[in-house]
């Protein structure tokens, strides 16, 4: 699939030689930062070295000073608190979080995961009904609640209170809980609004800490918080960047029981980042609420003995190679319909429905099409005798817009600009079909239909330097809106060393201009490339830069992500 090269604006001459000056570094890089807003000496200092005590007052968050009363006179009270939270990996590790951090010092709470398959997702009648039973007269919800009034309203009527902790965007009718907590609410006045589910269960125990303990026990929760910032893929930008930055240290350096057993069923040896997080132990999380009941992925991140956690740990890893096995069926049969239907092939979205896909990976076979196709998408499935589904969209393209545009057809949806999920009735179907597609039809670009590859900079090899790759590594921890920095290179050829790996990679060392200085080049997924490289056309490069550690030595790497031949 051809691919749109854009290359960033350079900031202005004047700007980059001052930052230049200020902080001792080279005009690519200061281009780099001031690209990413940073534009003073302070600004670089907070962002080269991040600190706990940057992170902001909980207080100054809306509903925070109710939230921490309610729970302080409920743990005074000697009260039943019930933890319910979503089965994904940003509810589970606010779960895990919030119980283990409370149970150090009070006992009478328990936690509630919601079957995604009996009661979906969010707050659920079956929850509440269990509240009752249980005598709970308190519930915090975590990643989920801000879409519940009608729920929360009938467990007041119960005598239960709601503290609401979620991070999604609220409709026009905010639930009447006792507290809520969520930065995207109006009147909300809190200073970052991309906190993860569990990054708000984080600040309001912080909060709670502040005015009753010591906050710095929270600390040892952090590794539980980058794990859901990564996997709920928030911004990588202000107190995201800095409780990921603290909690990959304490997930390389002295991770939790669970955490540590994940790490190692996964095979990781080498130091984990938010790319390694979400490539190995987020699916893992995540593939207990997809194939079975999501208590299991919670029962793992609060153990507390390594003996448990590598039990809890091996079933869990069982889990998800069948959540594998799901995701791969699924996804070679979606994409055999695109292709076999030329309707299909040719529009502007993808809505694809079958009774028996199973619910729980029809997400990832959502992101899947996306790659294949790269167009808005909607993967459906039928669940309790409705039909449910999940939608991934496009660089640039509104979907909850789309979806919203729909709701007419719709009996519940939910999610953010590029992800979300939806139920309908099954007479709505065809009719839901029909109008997604006008409406993309109508509102996308053909621009946004093209992938995207946004190249922060041109240079040369000459500039890839030790101090400039050291500082380069500074700049993590990556994610979005803080990628790892992409830089274009011209006229490139390949010096020696050609190989295929695995039938789909590539690997050579590179040079430009005939320049002495050469680069071992790496391309996964990119073995269609091999005869024109082997040619020895010259080619333009897309890339980043990386270090490559093979027995005890380490070299830098150029990690391709696109290529385009003269």
């Amino acid at each position: 699939m051809n691919k749109r090269w854009i290359l960033k604006d350079l900031p202005p001459q004047k700007r980059i030689e001052e930052l230049c000056q200020a902080i001792n570094i080279n005009s690519f890089l200061a281009s780099i930062l001031l690209q990413r807003g940073i534009n003073d000496f302070e600004a670089a200092r907070n962002y080269f070295r991040p600190s706990l005590e940057q992170l902001h007052n909980p207080f100054l968050m809306k509903g925070m000073e109710r939230a921490v009363m309610r729970l302080k006179r409920a743990i005074d009270g000697g009260e039943k608190i019930l933890i319910y939270g979503d089965y994904d990996v940003d509810g589970t590790t606010a779960v895990a979080l919030v119980y283990s951090y409370l149970t150090k010092f009070y006992t009478r709470c328990e936690i509630y995961v919601p079957d995604r398959y009996a009661e979906g997702y969010g707050i659920s009648l079956a929850g509440i009904e269990y509240a009752e039973q249980h005598e709970f007269s308190l519930i915090i919800a975590l990643d989920c609640g801000i879409k519940s009034s009608e729920l929360v309203e009938l467990a007041t009527l119960k005598g239960i209170d709601f503290i609401i902790c979620d991070h999604h965007l609220p409709d026009d009718d905010i639930p009447n809980a006792v507290a809520v907590l969520d930065p995207k609410q109006e009147n909300c006045e809190y200073p970052y609004q991309d906190l993860s589910g569990c990054g708000l269960g984080f600040k309001f125990m912080q909060g709670f800490a502040q005015k009753y303990r010591d906050q710095r026990e929270l600390y040892e929760y952090l590794d539980l918080v980058a794990v859901s910032i990564a996997s709920d893929i928030v911004p990588i930008t202000g107190e995201n960047r800095i409780l990921t930055y603290f909690g990959l240290i304490k997930l390389n350096e002295n991770p939790s029981p669970g955490l540590k057993a994940l790490k190692e069923i996964s095979g990781i040896k080498s130091e984990l980042d938010v790319s390694g997080v979400v490539f190995s132990l987020g699916p893992r999380i995540n593939a207990a609420g997809r194939v079975a009941h999501a208590r299991a992925a919670v029962d793992l991140l609060v153990s507390k003995t390594e003996l448990e956690a590598n039990q809890l740990a091996e079933r869990l890893n069982l889990k998800n190679e069948i959540r594998k096995q799901f995701d791969s069926d699924i996804t070679v049969e979606a994409l055999a319909m695109i292709e076999g239907n030329d309707l299909l092939r040719t529009a502007k979205s993808t809505v694809l429905f079958k009774n028996t896909w199973h619910k729980g990976v029809i997400g990832i076979v959502a992101a899947r099409c996306v790659e294949k196709y790269y167009r808005p998408t909607v993967i459906l499935t039928e669940s309790n005798n409705k039909i449910t589904g999940s939608a991934r969209s496009v660089s640039g393209f509104d979907l909850y817009g789309a979806i919203l545009e729909c709701s007419d057809l719709l009996e519940k949806f939910g999610g953010h600009k590029y992800a979300a999920g939806l139920t309908l009735d099954m007479n709505n179907l065809e009719l839901f079909q029909q109008k997604f597609e006008q409406v993309v039809s109508s509102t996308i670009t053909e621009a946004m239909l093209i992938p995207l590859v946004e190249i922060d900079m041109a240079i040369h090899f000459d500039a890839i330097t030790p101090k400039f790759l050291r500082i380069l590594k500074q700049m993590a921890p990556f994610g979005p809106e803080n990628p790892r920095p992409l830089f274009e290179a011209t006229n490139v050829q390949v010096f020696n060393s050609l190989s295929s790996f695995k039938d789909k990679h590539i690997r050579f060392l590179a040079r430009q201009h005939n320049n002495e200085k050469i680069f071992q080049v790496l391309g996964f997924d990119m073995a269609e490339y091999y005869d024109q490289l082997a040619a020895g056309d010259s080619f333009k490069m897309a890339f980043t830069i990386e270090e490559n550690t093979f027995n005890n030595s380490t070299s830098v790497q150029l990690r391709i992500k696109d290529l385009k031949f003269y």
